[in-house]
């Protein structure tokens, strides 16, 4: 055997369980396709959201943040625990937060004074503003640097990351690569959408398509310090745990009469600030087979709109725009397929990659 492990991809979920398997003493090797991880790795909010999980995915989301710290300390990256807060503009909303406070621990429910202060510093009093919710679990990564130095970590450890390496078939335990053939006592493939390219047949089944999402990074507005992320009302309806409860579908019901092209576009209206200041933004959620690479301006338009009047500033000055991408199944958050005694596709299909991933990794080394 060439190595006890090897794991097709070096984004996220690839580098996640293979800290797992270092920590476990496991021979590990990596093979990804480009030079550095560019994919869905470097394209989200980092914000790991655990607070907010549907009651199913409440254990894993705090085995990963524990993992996070842990992986945080050893590989010097900012996992910082700032927490977010959750912006209520309306009676419905605040409803909702108050319900999710009563049934999830960790919820601490704000004022809408408390609100503008921490969006405004108290310069502004955005409009609409009646409270919110804080959830201090939650934590930020830099999505930009986060995946580059736990691969230097890892590298430090011993791993040897086959960078420039594309995968071209894997089975018993064997990667077939454009560099040869990797023999291990079991393969991991950690593809996230590309499982459609690789194993066809296993996107198939699962219904697997690809999420499209605009995004964007703008200058933070006067007055916003914290390193916490800011979700409203859509974010509601996105997130497991408060989409379960009695009142989403009031929210919802609001929002299409007030906002419909927020649902149109499947709106998560949120943000998360870098170590910089800058604030990534977005987004919206389109979903195909294929998507083509250009960006709707209307849509990105109305989504700059909508985090500016969070803020109470007119508008926000954009620095960079994107388009993400992630895997989507539309009956399940995770994809984890056996397909044969030796290799595992693992697959996060709902989004939440950066939330879940250093507790998917301890679950599915556990399970080896």
């Amino acid at each position: 055997m060439d190595t006890d492990l090897v794991i097709v991809g070096a984004g996220i979920i690839g580098l996640s369980h293979a800290v797992a398997a270092v920590r476990r003493g496991l021979r590990v090797r990596i093979v990804e396709r480009d030079s550095r991880a560019v994919g869905a790795s470097v394209r989200n909010f980092g914000h790991c959201c655990l607070t907010a999980q549907p009651d199913e995915l409440v254990e894993l989301a705090q085995s990963s943040r524990e993992h996070w710290l842990k992986i945080a300390a050893d590989a010097d990256l900012a996992a910082q625990e700032a927490g977010a807060y959750v912006v209520a503009r309306g009676g419905a909303e605040l409803g909702l937060l108050e319900e999710f406070a009563a049934q999830r621990s960790g919820v601490e429910l704000k004022t809408g004074s408390e609100m503008a202060a921490v969006l405004t510093g108290g310069e502004r009093d955005p409009a609409g503003l009646i409270g919110g919710a804080y959830f201090p679990g939650d934590l930020r990564v830099d999505p930009r640097t986060t995946a580059a130095r736990i691969a230097a970590w890892l590298q430090a450890q011993g791993v040897r990351i086959d960078w420039r390496t594309a995968c071209l078939g894997v089975g018993d335990g064997v990667v077939h690569t454009t560099r040869g053939h990797i023999r291990a006592e079991h393969a991991l493939v950690c593809v996230g959408h590309d499982v459609d390219q690789l194993l066809p047949e296993v996107a198939d089944a699962a219904g697997l398509v690809r999420c499209a999402l605009q995004m964007a990074l703008v200058d933070g507005p006067a007055g916003f310090t914290s390193h916490a992320a800011v979700l409203t009302a859509t974010s509601m309806l996105r997130y497991g745990g408060m989409a379960a409860m009695p009142s989403a579908a009031e929210v919802r019901c609001l929002l299409r009469e007030s906002s419909p092209e927020l649902l149109e576009m499947v709106a998560n209206v949120m943000c998360a600030a870098r170590p910089d200041g800058t604030l990534l933004v977005g987004d919206s959620h389109a979903y195909d087979l294929s998507h083509e690479p250009f960006l709707d301006e209307q849509i990105s338009a109305r989504l700059l709109a909508e985090i500016a009047a969070v803020f109470g500033v007119p508008e926000l000055r954009v620095r960079q725009r994107w388009q993400g991408v992630y895997a989507s199944c539309p009956d399940r958050d995770l994809l984890i397929e056996q397909l044969d005694p030796r290799t595992t596709v693992v697959s996060v299909t709902s989004g939440v990659g950066m939330t879940l991933s250093f507790g998917l990794g301890e679950q599915t080394l556990a399970g080896l």
